[in-house]
């Protein structure tokens, strides 16, 4: 009977955590007392989380610890009648030694029914589940580690791809560039020796003309002298009898035969040469503009968003130059080919396969670039836009006119807003009116974007499309005295 009273005074007033008498006991809101030093090490080993270790109750806010002084003094009365905490044996029941959760930091081994630590089995379930949670998160871990360790592999397979591909190809295009400089080369020599070939036949043509020339001046020369001799006869008799006697002139050479050249020789040959050359240039800057475009789809990453700033759009700036073969003749270039106006009268240009013939319109002299950005200053009625190379020259036809048919597309700028058009389909735009207009093309992306540019960057349109050939920058300038002009990057 001693004993079980002696243990059930122990159970009423020992610290739950320490399973000792309490040394300077607190007591908590929720009526839970335990010494001051168990409550504070058990918080700070539970990050703070203001739990009662007993009752699970959870304050917002730690708790005032304050002294129990009557508690103490109990303590201290019970500590004189010889009460003395139970030993382990006698304070736990059951054979299994767990480790109790209130007691890891003290690594002081409990039974599954620890005196005061009712709450163990609600604890040790929310640890099992916890613990399968972080076998789930481990796991997953795991999985995206191979995931990462295969798309690490897959992309260092692409890169020996990559280098295998460009190695041959470089190795490729130095064999057709050489074969092309060595054709090149042969074309030379060959015009070259045919050159030589018709001077040798033209000189000798010439040379045996001036021959004839010579002799017959010469012959002449005698008949002179004869006729001389012959009117210088006194004697009239002597006179006509050897008049007879004259030989005949031989017959002589015609002027028409001789075909003297007017100073041009071999000039023609030089023209032909020199056609050859511009269109083997617009062949080569039009199939490297191919070449790029093929080169910027070799990509590793994804493409680039577009920027959300004007000094995002100017890293992609590409400065325009327009073609004086495709400006029509009532439009003026100046500042290098960067600007165009609208005149009254017509340009002493010449005739050009390229050139509008009708609407007042002109493209860039190159394609553009995969990713580029330009701006244009305008005054008047402009229509910005992009086209491709082959769209229609000649005529007053929607296949000639920028935003009129599936070659081209534009922006109509005029004094009270905007209008889009492409394939002869418009669609009014409003926004804040500027002067200068910004345009970001992504070839690859099929991305075209026009914006007002002031102060301020402001997104009046957007096409997303697949473009099918490089582009061409344009301009179309309305009336007269209006006039664009490409900005330079800045």
């Amino acid at each position: 009977m001693e004993q079980k009273g002696d243990l059930l005074n122990w159970e009423t007033f020992s610290c739950s955590i320490c399973m000792d008498l309490p040394k300077d006991p607190v007591t908590i809101p929720c009526g839970h007392s335990y010494c001051m030093n168990c409550i504070k090490s058990h918080w700070d080993e539970e990050e703070k989380s203001n739990r009662c270790p007993q009752c699970q109750q959870t304050f917002t806010q730690m708790p005032l610890l304050e002294k129990n002084t009557m508690m103490a003094a109990l303590v201290e009365q019970l500590k004189k009648t010889g009460l003395q905490a139970a030993s382990v044996e006698h304070r736990y029941a059951g054979p299994e030694d767990v480790i109790c959760d209130f007691c890891t930091g003290r690594k002081q081994k409990a039974i599954k029914s620890c005196l005061g630590h009712d709450t163990v089995s609600a604890a040790a379930a929310e640890r099992t589940e916890r613990q399968r949670e972080l076998e789930v998160r481990r796991e997953e871990i795991q999985q995206r580690i191979q995931d990462r360790e295969k798309d690490v592999k897959l992309l260092q397979q692409e890169v020996e791809a990559i280098n295998h591909s460009a190695d041959k190809t470089v190795e490729d295009s130095e064999k057709i560039f050489t074969e092309l400089i060595r054709l090149i080369q042969k074309r030379s020599s060959d015009v070259k020796q045919q050159i030589r070939s018709q001077q040798e036949t033209e000189v000798s043509r010439v040379k045996e003309l001036q021959e004839k020339l010579e002799q017959e001046i010469t012959e002449l020369k005698r008949k002179d002298a004869e006729l001389k001799q012959l009117s210088n006869t006194e004697d009239h008799n002597q006179f006509l009898h050897n008049y007879p006697s004259l030989s005949a002139l031989s017959e002589s050479t015609h002027s028409s035969s001789i075909n003297i050249r007017p100073l041009r020789y071999f000039e023609d040959v030089t023209a032909a040469v020199s056609e050859l050359r511009d269109k083997l240039q617009d062949i080569l800057r039009d199939t490297w503009t191919n070449i790029s475009l093929t080169l910027t789809e070799v990509e590793v990453l994804l493409p680039e968003p577009e920027p959300k700033s004007r000094a995002g759009f100017l890293n992609y700036s590409c400065e325009i130059t327009l073609d004086p073969n495709t400006a029509n003749t009532r439009l003026l270039l100046s500042e290098e080919n960067r600007k165009v106006k609208r005149m009254d009268h017509h340009q002493s240009y010449s005739r050009h396969p390229e050139r509008f013939t009708n609407w007042r319109q002109v493209l860039s002299r190159d394609s553009l670039p995969g990713r580029c950005y330009w701006e244009v200053k305008r005054r008047g009625i402009v229509y910005v836009a992009v086209a491709y190379k082959n769209i229609s020259r000649v005529g007053w036809g929607n296949e000639c006119r920028f935003g009129y048919n599936d070659k081209s597309w534009a922006l109509e700028c005029y004094q009270n807003g905007y209008k889009f058009g492409h394939n002869n389909i418009w669609t009014s735009i409003s926004g804040p009116g500027s002067s200068r207009v910004g345009v970001y093309l992504d070839h690859r992306a099929g991305l075209l974007s026009f914006y007002s540019v002031s102060e301020t960057m402001t997104l009046l349109h957007r096409v997303q499309t697949t473009f099918t050939q490089p582009l061409h920058a344009g301009v179309w300038v309305w009336y007269s005295g209006d006039s664009a002009e490409f900005c330079k990057p800045k």
